[in-house]
């Protein structure tokens, strides 16, 4: 249990919700300092930093630390993002996945790197501006769960976090909506109350991760032959890395129907498109698990499952299959199962666990 006589250490990326989470801590009488992660690596071919952990974000989080009368530290992981991230993000695509680096940021980077940086500079615990909560529950002991606005509830991304560490991580924002947030923002008269949101990948600030993929990776943007069901070829697409599983939209053929992509073979440089059956699945497999609110156990479990962020949540049947795998049976069929995103799965507000999706 966090108490007031514990330093935390607060993850400020510059933004309204991380200088939120700082204050109220310190208006709780928590000793309180700061901490932002600084990318300077390269992004999109030239010398830039990314916009959420740049130059004018560390600014912003320097400025708040100011206006609290807290210490501030800035860490470089710009070697770190680069292995734990950028190449996973690449090599993803690469295998015709669909990536979620964000996910990945926090599992390797927050909740692990800078966890023990916290811990080496005299903290006992982490704090991120995350809408998320992290109760001890009776029967399951410390456990995350959804943030009490679902409407902005992040705890799909916080999965990866290692069971162990949970009594020694704090969400302040778990239990407030984004507008008491700016309100707390502004009766604290943080520099950053109205600042707004970015919703770029932090290693691509431009948001245009094609022509990142294009100077990394540049196989992933040669055209290559769209081909139906039956293995006709139906038209030409722009280059393997332009599409995802369901997308219909710029797909540029004609079948007759509305047609789909359910599914991409990056070795053949193939695109496959077909109707929207095509997409369906009575479930999936899926690897890497971390199983964040409860001890392992072979077992299956009744619940509800989220395939991405922003998707409700699914009746399903989780079967743990190892200490690393997952088999999930949908009580209906669904559509565009997506290799390469996250499941987690939920017993009502608890998230029990997560994984990357392989096949459908």
């Amino acid at each position: 249990m966090i108490g007031k006589d514990q330093k935390i250490f607060v993850a400020m990326s510059g933004g309204v919700d991380s200088s939120v989470a700082a204050g109220l801590l310190l208006e709780q009488g928590v000793a309180v300092e700061g901490v932002t992660m600084c990318f300077e690596l390269p992004v999109s071919g030239e010398a830039r930093v990314p916009s959420c952990c740049g130059l004018e974000a560390i600014e912003d989080a320097r400025r708040v630390a100011k206006a609290l009368g807290i210490r501030h530290h800035v860490l470089n992981y710009g070697d770190a993002l680069e292995e734990a991230v950028i190449q996973d993000f690449i090599n993803e695509y690469l295998q015709g996945r669909t990536p979620n680096p964000c996910v990945r940021c926090n599992q390797h980077l927050k909740f692990v790197r800078l966890f023990n940086d916290v811990l080496a500079l005299g903290g006992q615990a982490l704090a991120t501006g995350h809408y998320a909560r992290i109760e001890n529950d009776p029967r399951l002991g410390w456990c995350l769960k959804k943030g009490l606005d679902e409407r902005k509830d992040q705890s799909y991304f916080l999965y990866g976090i290692p069971r162990a560490r949970l009594a020694q991580v704090c969400f302040p924002l778990g239990s407030m909506t984004k507008d008491e947030v700016r309100n707390a923002a502004r009766r604290m008269s943080l520099p950053t109350a109205n600042k707004k949101e970015s919703q770029d990948i932090c290693f691509i600030p431009d948001g245009d991760y094609r022509g990142f993929l294009k100077a990394r990776a540049p196989a992933l943007l040669a055209p290559g032959d769209m081909v139906d069901p039956a293995g006709k070829k139906v038209g030409r697409h722009q280059g393997v890395a332009n599409y995802t599983i369901g997308q219909r939209e710029g797909l540029g053929v004609a079948l007759g129907f509305p047609a789909f992509v359910y599914r991409i073979d990056t070795v053949s440089n193939i695109v496959y498109v077909g109707p929207r059956e095509k997409l369906l699945a009575g479930g999936f497999t899926a690897s890497g698990l971390n199983l964040v609110s409860m001890n392992f156990s072979k077992e299956t479990i009744e619940g509800g499952v989220k395939i991405r962020y922003n998707h409700r949540d699914i009746a399903a049947a989780v079967t743990i299959v190892d200490e690393g795998h997952i088999e999930v049976k949908f009580r209906e069929p669904q559509g565009a199962v997506t290799p390469g995103q996250s499941v987690v799965f939920y017993q009502d507000d608890i998230l029990l666990g997560g994984a990357l999706i392989d096949a459908a």
